[in-house]
């Protein structure tokens, strides 16, 4: 099948029948929504929760509508199955550490460099699991789904300005908090 079809048609092409547009869908979102689960929850649930949501769309693909974007109903139906985790068992998301796939560095070529690069990497993780949810929400929604402000505030059931706002806020917390971590770094070892 063809990487120019959009989502959409995939995934009505999927409603009639295509086994093959699943897959296409399943390997263009499997890695950004795979990644935003995981920030949103723990390592441990985090397959449950993936696998949840495939499955959502697997059964959901008879009744597809285009009433919004793939991609935004995809990343809706995940925010939803996240929320429903918490409620059921009446927790808050938790500080996740180091994604493991992708901290995995090069140790041979610049020892020193990587490691200045995964403690930046830390430190970003870091400053992201502070965030008060609904900013962390807006920005892992634009940062690992790539959905634009209006497909968040979609999403989010926000509306345009409260999506920007949240995403403007998640943004000058994590550029303070990571000014400062790095200017009393630099101080430490200057």
């Amino acid at each position: 099948m063809e990487n120019d079809v959009s989502d959409e048609e995939l995934m009505m092409n999927y409603g009639t029948g295509d086994a093959e547009a699943f897959d296409v869908l399943y390997q263009r979102y499997k890695a950004p929504l795979y990644r935003f689960v995981l920030r949103q929850s723990s390592q441990e649930v985090v397959d449950e929760l993936f696998q949840d949501i495939w499955l959502k769309v697997i059964n959901a693909r008879h009744n597809y509508q285009l009433k919004a974007s793939f991609k935004t109903w995809l990343y809706h139906l995940a925010r939803n199955r996240v929320i429903d985790l918490y409620r059921r068992n009446s927790i808050r998301p938790v500080n996740n550490n180091v994604d493991e796939l992708e901290t995995a560095a090069n140790t041979s070529a610049q020892p020193e460099k990587n490691l200045q690069i995964q403690n930046q990497h830390e430190a970003l993780l870091e400053a992201i699991a502070e965030l008060p949810p609904d900013q962390k929400e807006a920005f892992l929604l634009r940062e690992e789904a790539g959905l634009s402000v209006e497909q968040i505030a979609e999403t989010c059931g926000t509306n345009f300005e409260t999506a920007k706002s949240r995403l403007r806020y998640a943004m000058d917390k994590l550029r303070h908090k990571l000014h400062h971590r790095f200017a009393n770094h630099a101080g430490e070892n200057g």
